[in-house]
C-alpha cells in the first residue's frame, strides 16, 4: 500500500471510528470529515480531522479545497425512523443532499472508489433473505433517503462510470457502539438487574459483528469486481429478537426483560436478514465472528 488517500465521511461514528483503525493497519493515509468536533487529546497522529456538515456546500468545498482521495467512504447521516411530518424530512436532506454535495466536489480524476455505507432497512419489506437483485421498498423516511443515494450513485455508474459501490450492511454491533442501540442497551438492562420493557422478539434479523463489517468494506475498495453493485455484508443466519435476549441474558447471568411490554413499528419487517452470496462471490467475504464470541467481547467491553 502507498498510502494512498481515503476520505472517511461519519468517520467519528461507530463503524466510521473502526474503520479508521483499520485503514491505518493497511496504511491509507487517513482524512476524517465529521459534523463532530474532536477533542485533541482523541485525535490519532498523522490523521487529519476536518469539521463540516456536509448539507452545507459552500462550507463543504471550501474545507476540502485543493484536497483530492483515491478513495471516499460515506458513512454520513445517522438512523432516524421518524415519519417525514415529524422531522424524517432532515433524514433525506442529510443523506440525499449530503452525498449530491460530496460527489459536486470531489475530484473524480483520481478517485478510484466511492464507497456508500447505505442500509438493510432500503429493502422494506420484501421477502427475506434480501437479495440485491430486488427493488427497495422504504418505509421511512430514512430508508428512501439511503435508497434514493444508491439509486443516484447507479445512475451515476451507468452513465459516466462513476467507480461506486454500495455496501449494505445488515445490524451492526460491537464495543463502543452507542448505548441506545439494541444490543447496546438490551445488555444495560440485564447488567443493571432490573426489569426493563421489550417487544415479544418475534422479528428475525442478522447481526453482524463490527470488525467483518469494517474488513467487507475495506475489501470493496480495491476490487474491480464491486465496482457498480450493491453488495449485502451479514452474517447471512437469522436469529429472533428474543433469542438474542436470551442469549445476552445468560452471558450476562442476570436480567429481567418483560418481553410484549414494547408494541412492533408500524409497517416493521418481521423477517429480515441477509443473501451474502454476493459478498462471497465478489469480495471473497465471510463473517468470521460469531454472536457468541461477538456478544462475549461487546458484553465485555460493557461490563
Amino acid at each position: 500500500m502507498l498510502s494512498e488517500r481515503l476520505l472517511i465521511v461519519g468517520g467519528t461514528g461507530f463503524i466510521g471510528s473502526n474503520l479508521l483503525l483499520k485503514s491505518l493497519e493497511e496504511g491509507y493515509s487517513v482524512t476524517i470529515l465529521s459534523l463532530n468536533i474532536i477533542s485533541e487529546n482523541l485525535k490519532i497522529n498523522n490523521v487529519k480531522y476536518v469539521h463540516c456538515d456536509i448539507r452545507c456546500f459552500e462550507d463543504l468545498k471550501k474545507k476540502l479545497i485543493n484536497c483530492s482521495f483515491e478513495y471516499v467512504v460515506n458513512l454520513g447521516g445517522y438512523v432516524e425512523h421518524s415519519n417525514f411530518s415529524d422531522g424524517g424530512f432532515k433524514v433525506v436532506e442529510t443523506n440525499l443532499n449530503g452525498v449530491i454535495n460530496l460527489i459536486k466536489i470531489i475530484d473524480w480524476n483520481c478517485l478510484k472508489r466511492f464507497v456508500q455505507i447505505g442500509s438493510s432497512d432500503e429493502y422494506g419489506k420484501n421477502e427475506a433473505p434480501q437479495n440485491e437483485k430486488v427493488l427497495g421498498d422504504p418505509i421511512s423516511p430514512y430508508s428512501f433517503g439511503k435508497l434514493a443515494v444508491t439509486q443516484m450513485l447507479q445512475m451515476l455508474y451507468r452513465t459516466e462510470l462513476f467507480p461506486m459501490v454500495v455496501i449494505r450492511p445488515f445490524l451492526v454491533y460491537g464495543p463502543e457502539q452507542n448505548s441506545e442501540r439494541f444490543i447496546p442497551q438490551i445488555i444495560k438492562g440485564c447488567l443493571s438487574g432490573n426489569q426493563f420493557p421489550v417487544s415479544m422478539g418475534e422479528q428475525l434479523r442478522d447481526f453482524c459483528y463490527i470488525d467483518d463489517i469494517t474488513r467487507g468494506i475495506l475489501l470493496s475498495l480495491n476490487n474491480e469486481k464491486a465496482v457498480g453493485e450493491i453488495i449485502n455484508l451479514g452474517s447471512g443466519k437469522p436469529i429472533s429478537i428474543k433469542k438474542v435476549i436470551e442469549k445476552i441474558k445468560k452471558i450476562v447471568g442476570k436480567g429481567k426483560p418483560n418481553f410484549g411490554e414494547y408494541q412492533y413499528r408500524a409497517d416493521e419487517n418481521m423477517f429480515l436478514y441477509a443473501d451474502i452470496r454476493k459478498a462471497n462471490s465478489i469480495l471473497n467475504w465471510y463473517p468470521e465472528v460469531g454472536m457468541e464470541e461477538g456478544l462475549k467481547k461487546t458484553i465485555s467491553y460493557l461490563k
